[in-house]
């Protein structure tokens, strides 16, 4: 089987991160993002991933390179040189991802993190017959989002809905989706999107099939839904009984740590926090609802909360770091200042306290 990435371009809404990085190559739950979907694809057989991307292709490839043969998997890029949308670039892509077998494809959304059941997807696929299947997930607010209308006994999809007014249902599109081959000769080499110009023709052929996703599902495509994504993640690690959550008098709920990072004396670390390799956190610090990166350094008795601190950084004595602040790479907040929603590019020092949002360039 083979799956196509939507990498897509610049990852504007996790900047200053990606100033840094690709979006995909941004740490989540201390592995790069792409990973957690490349190995769940690996577990149900894919054995070929491409990579639709019109930004930075060498360097997800160079990163990749070593994840391939651990895998033991291909990987390979389908490169945009304009935006394609969400459908373009399987035509696009189309010689890659068609080979004579007639085997479904699967295509994910690279900013979309959950417990990807995607061997129950396979099996659904097979059951209903149709030309597609998508993963539909429920949401509290549907008239944000645009709705899946689908009969819930089989699945068949009937129609979608864009951010509806009154109440159709309270499924949406998780950005998950299982198709045959087939549905490539429905789409031109245009930007154009799967969702509104591909998905509702083939619903109107009863040729449409969503399965409802069990367990979490977060598009982490910004910080606020990326630090719920991993309180949800790290939830699901939870409910599994896994090893890889840290234990400790020093820990409160669910907290990943990397086995290379240093703890000091006296922390209170959690809950949902990821604290990634090589990290120091010296005594007396207070982190909860964050993710720390690698090669980052808390200094004594730092407090910092629903933040993300970027790659070898530092956060100073006593200091306070709070409200959805973003550290990018290589920043250095001095001892005793205090961070109040700050957004700050890579390679900067910081003296003084940010005591509302701002961008610190």
């Amino acid at each position: 089987m083979k799956a196509l990435i939507l990498v897509g371009g610049f990852g504007t809404r996790l900047r200053p991160l990606t100033l840094s990085t690709p979006k995909p190559l941004v740490d989540f739950a201390n592995k790069p993002i792409i990973l957690h979907q490349v190995e769940a694809l690996k577990a149900v057989g894919v054995t070929e991933v491409v990579l639709a991307i019109n930004y930075q292709p060498e360097v997800m490839l160079n990163f990749l390179k070593e994840f391939e043969e651990k895998l033991e998997l291909k990987i390979t890029c389908s490169q945009e040189t304009e935006p394609l949308g969400t459908a373009g670039p399987l035509a696009l892509a189309r010689d890659k991802l068609i080979d004579g077998s007639g085997d479904p494809f699967f295509v994910l959304n690279s900013d979309v993190i959950s417990e990807y059941p995607l061997k129950e997807m396979i099996e659904f696929h097979k059951g209903h017959g149709g030309e597609a299947s998508i993963m539909v997930t429920k949401v509290d607010e549907p008239s944000k989002y645009g709705v899946v209308v689908m009969e819930e006994a089989t699945g068949k999809v009937e129609k979608f809905v864009e951010k509806p007014q009154r109440f159709v249902g309270n499924k949406i599109n998780a950005g998950i989706y299982l198709l045959n081959p087939s549905v490539i000769d429905r789409i031109e080499l245009r930007p154009a999107s799967i969702e509104k110009e591909v998905f509702p023709k083939i619903a109107a052929e009863n040729k449409l099939y969503a399965m409802v996703l069990p367990g979490f599902w977060m598009d982490i495509g910004q910080p606020k839904d990326y630090i719920t994504g991993l309180r949800l993640y790290l939830d699901s690690l939870r409910r599994k009984s896994s090893p890889k959550l840290a234990t400790g008098s020093d820990v409160i709920g669910n907290v990943l740590v990397d086995e290379s990072a240093v703890i000091g004396d006296g922390c209170l670390i959690g809950p949902d926090v990821a604290i990634g390799p090589g990290c120091t956190i010296e005594s007396g610090s207070r982190l909860s609802h964050c993710t720390i990166m690698r090669g980052v350094r808390i200094k004594k008795h730092a407090c910092i909360s629903n933040s993300i601190i970027g790659w070898h950084s530092t956060v100073g004595r006593w200091a306070r770091v709070e409200n959805m602040t973003i550290l990018g790479e290589d920043v250095h907040l001095v001892d005793e200042v205090y961070s109040n929603g700050g957004i700050v590019l890579p390679h900067k020092e910081i003296k003084i306290n940010i005591l509302k949002p701002d961008i610190f360039m």
